[in-house]
């Protein structure tokens, strides 16, 4: 299993994530710090600590920046994009309240850390990302690890994916430079849908919505740092 998946990492331009006793005993050390981060701040949800202390964020980090993996600040990856901070993929999930009756929207697949995070916890997850190389090369990490519940798409996460809402939750890895309407729409009721909002001169905010009725609730979960959402698909990549 191990060789034939390290073939297909090759050919996807990936290095091939086959780690030795050290690594797994090296990486438990880190995700437990992390853990015990995110209980310092308030997070509790035995689920949430759970799927972040067993999905191994060194697989989603390009090898450049493997010995960093497990650090708290954002990390470059591919197609000129970043992969959030551990403390912010904590606060962002467990703001969410997924249960496993719930299908969940990503908006901004990245490097599919994120999705791997929602899939220990949701019924369904599908993931938009407008580069298809990004999609690849996660769908072979989930394949990796066995991860069957998550659908990804190569598309205009802008415009989420209406021919299979509503969702029940919605997580946005990108900057709204408004609150996201069109991806509010798609929420069922009493869905929440998390996203940062505003942008780089003004100041950004990790926003709460929650669709009740014709009504929508927000909250705010503090400040924020992501790239912009950029419509459209990507042509090159």
């Amino acid at each position: 299993m191990l060789r034939c998946m390290s073939a297909e990492f090759a050919l996807a331009g990936l290095p091939a994530p086959v780690p030795s006793c050290e690594d797994h005993s090296e990486a438990h050390v880190h995700a437990a710090s992390i853990i015990l981060k995110l209980r310092g701040m308030g997070i509790a949800d035995r689920a949430v600590l759970k799927a972040i202390e067993t999905v191994p964020r060194a697989l989603f980090v390009p090898e450049k920046w493997r010995h960093h993996a497990y650090s708290d600040h954002e990390l470059p990856i591919e197609c000129g994009q970043m992969m959030s901070a551990p403390t912010i993929v904590g606060l962002m999930t467990v703001s969410l309240d997924v249960s496993d009756r719930h299908s969940v929207l990503e908006i901004g697949t990245g490097s599919g850390y994120q999705s791997a995070i929602l899939s220990r916890l949701a019924r369904r997850v599908t993931t938009i990302d407008r580069f298809r190389k990004l999609v690849k090369a996660a769908e072979l990490r989930w394949q990796h690890l066995g991860i069957r519940n998550i659908t990804a798409i190569v598309g205009d996460g802008a415009l989420g994916w209406a021919r299979q809402a509503p969702f029940d939750r919605i997580l946005v890895n990108a900057a709204c430079v408004t609150p996201p309407v069109k991806l509010i729409a798609q929420l069922s009721d009493q869905g929440i849908l998390t996203a940062p909002t505003g942008d780089g001169r003004g100041g950004q905010r990790l926003t709460l919505f929650q669709r009740i009725g014709r009504n929508v609730d927000t909250r705010d979960l503090g400040p924020s740092r992501f790239l912009p959402l950029v419509s459209g698909v990507a042509q090159n990549l």
